[in-house]
């Protein structure tokens, strides 16, 4: 199984003015802009790594998951939450022929944990012997800063302020994620369940 980000948060989506507010930044000053690409790096930073302890896409953007065998017939949990649509479903070859799948065979069954592609009949479409499935997704909260849940948004800020103050701190405590964020993201974190095939 590959995932692959097809697109990315643009720079209009992060909160740069928010977080300056939350670093108590000066402002009106005629270099006001001079640290923000800096200070984007670091909300950048922060989403990737509450993105990587959760299993959640925070703003939303698309995504490519490549598979070679379903773990279930008529059921497969998708590796991202939370998906807003499927937008393509293709089997692939061993020669790399591409056949799009109608999307009448399929639907996405939304969960704010582990959505899934289901069914519409018995089974999902096979994977080609030697194959794969691609299946193009939507994944996030929303495009919007605003469309985050507001503890997401704070753990967001709390740990790209934690990367702002140890910018030049190589030693551990200053990249480990504090206490109050893990506070935070705690309920949004994925319990994965192989033995029940939910996963």
């Amino acid at each position: 199984m590959m995932l692959v980000e097809l697109s990315s948060v643009p720079p209009a989506a992060l909160a740069v003015a928010g977080f300056k507010d939350h670093l108590r930044l000066g402002s009106g000053f005629a270099d006001d802009g001079l640290q923000d690409e800096t200070l984007e790096a670091f909300l950048r930073a922060a989403l990737a790594s509450i993105e990587a302890r959760t299993g959640k896409v925070l703003l939303e953007r698309e995504f490519r998951w490549s598979v070679t065998a379903w773990r279930a017939r008529d059921r497969q949990a998708l590796p991202l939450a939370p998906v807003s649509a499927i937008a393509a479903m293709v089997q692939v070859d061993r020669n790399g022929t591409r056949v799009p799948v109608t999307a009448s065979r399929y639907t996405l069954e939304p969960d704010q944990q582990r959505p899934a592609v289901v069914a519409f009949g018995t089974s999902l479409p096979s994977v080609p012997r030697g194959g794969r499935i691609e299946i193009d997704l939507l994944a996030g909260y929303g495009p919007e800063w605003s469309d985050l849940p507001a503890d997401l948004a704070q753990a967001v800020m709390l740990l790209a302020a934690h990367f702002y103050e140890f910018r030049s701190d190589s030693a551990l405590h200053g990249a480990s994620m504090p206490f109050s964020v893990t506070a935070l993201i705690e309920r949004y974190r994925t319990v994965r369940l192989f033995m029940g095939g939910r996963s």
